[in-house]
Parts: C-alpha cells; sequence; structure tokens
C-alpha cells in the first residue's frame, strides 16, 4: 500500500532550479557532494540552499556591483565560482544572514533602533527627513507632528533597485493610517538595512581577491 508521500504526483516533488551543469562545476570547485534538498555540513557536501546564501551574498558585494556595473546593466548577472572552501562557508553564511534579514525573520530584528514616540491618528500625508542636530537623531517624518526618530542619514539613503528603501516604503502608504503592526514593521525594515550595510562590508572583507578564484 503506497504512502501519502510515496502517492504525490511528480511535480509536486520538491527539487533544487539548479541546472546539472551548475552544480557539477560547484561540485568539482570545492570537492563536495551535492544533497538534493537543503543543507550540507559544508565538510562533505553542499546543499541548493548553500549555493543560494553563497549567490546571495556575492550580489551583495559592494565590490562585485562596481566591478561589474556596466555589465549589470546589460546582462543578466554572473555567478563567479570559488575553489575556496572557507571562502565558500563564509559567504554561505553572510548570505544565509541576509536572506534571514531581508524576509524579517532574523532575531536580529527584535533590536530596534528606532522610536515612533509622538502621539496623533499615524496618518502618513508627506514623508520627509530631517537630518541629525545636536543631541537630536535623525527624524523620518510621516506627519507634521509624529515621525521615526534614530534613523541615520545612511540608512534614509540607502538604496534598493533605485528606490529609497525607508522613503519609499511610506511614500506606498500616503493616506493611510499606520498600524501597530506597521510601526513595528518600519522599525523592523531599519534594523535590517543597518545589519544589511553591516553585512555587505563583510562580505568585501572575507573576498581577498578579484576576480573570485
Amino acid at each position: 500500500m503506497a504512502t501519502l508521500f510515496e502517492s504525490q504526483p511528480e511535480y509536486m516533488t520538491r527539487r533544487a532550479n539548479l541546472a546539472p551543469g551548475f552544480i557539477a562545476a560547484v561540485s568539482e570547485q570545492l570537492g563536495l557532494e551535492f544533497m538534493p534538498t537543503g543543507k550540507g555540513d559544508l565538510q562533505t557536501a553542499f546543499g541548493p540552499e548553500d549555493v543560494f546564501h553563497y549567490i546571495y551574498a556575492i550580489f551583495h558585494s559592494p565590490t562585485y556591483r562596481e566591478r561589474y556595473a556596466e555589465f549589470l546593466k546589460t546582462d543578466f548577472p554572473r555567478v563567479p565560482l570559488t575553489s575556496d572552501l572557507e571562502l565558500f562557508r563564509a559567504l554561505a553564511a553572510k548570505g544565509e544572514e541576509l536572506a534571514a534579514l531581508h524576509l524579517l525573520e532574523s532575531p536580529s530584528l527584535e533590536a530596534l533602533i528606532t522610536q515612533f514616540p509622538a502621539d496623533g491618528d499615524n496618518e502618513v500625508t508627506k514623508v520627509w527627513y530631517q537630518e541629525p542636530h545636536g543631541d537630536t537623531p535623525g527624524r523620518v517624518y510621516v506627519n507634521k507632528t509624529q515621525y521615526f526618530e534614530g534613523v541615520p542619514p545612511e540608512l534614509w539613503e540607502f538604496q534598493v533597485g533605485g528606490y529609497q528603501v525607508c522613503e519609499k516604503w511610506l511614500k506606498d502608504r500616503r493616506e493611510r493610517r499606520l498600524s501597530g503592526h506597521d510601526v513595528l514593521h518600519y522599525q523592523q525594515i531599519v534594523v535590517a538595512l543597518k545589519e544589511t550595510i553591516r553585512l555587505m562590508g563583510e562580505i568585501d572583507e572575507a573576498i581577498p581577491d578579484w576576480p573570485i578564484t
């Protein structure tokens, strides 16, 4: 008698969306066997999640983005492979941290760095940034009286896809009232950007030379 899982059609079977030739190239470079799902121990085997995290880290390298800026304007990004297992492990770990941040699943998001101190109706009417001055940290205003306090300039200016994340998220909610969940979500985004900048620097520090070998 077939079990529940044995009776599942083939299209429902989980599999990695990686080309066999690419898997073979990574396996040859690292000297590890490929596991079809999840993560490997990176001692004898690697999995598709390890590959994803490695790629995620590479694509967040400031040097990679600068070095291949012109190429990235006209074609899909290329993934440089490495034969340095220690480097692969380090970058996969950084990529895993980044992915957790961007999915808002990282424990780091609990350490908020901003406040939303002023009472009001929480309606987003006009979004603007007030630079830090004296003892007053940077503020992101959502209306005339309410603001997120503690947003450094480098986080306010941080862009993804040509948009300032901290500004666009609020502008997309103009004429709406922020719920308590929205306020917390925005504060977590600020933390995620702060940690992203940190990790991007660490990724560059981990890569000794370009091109990667």
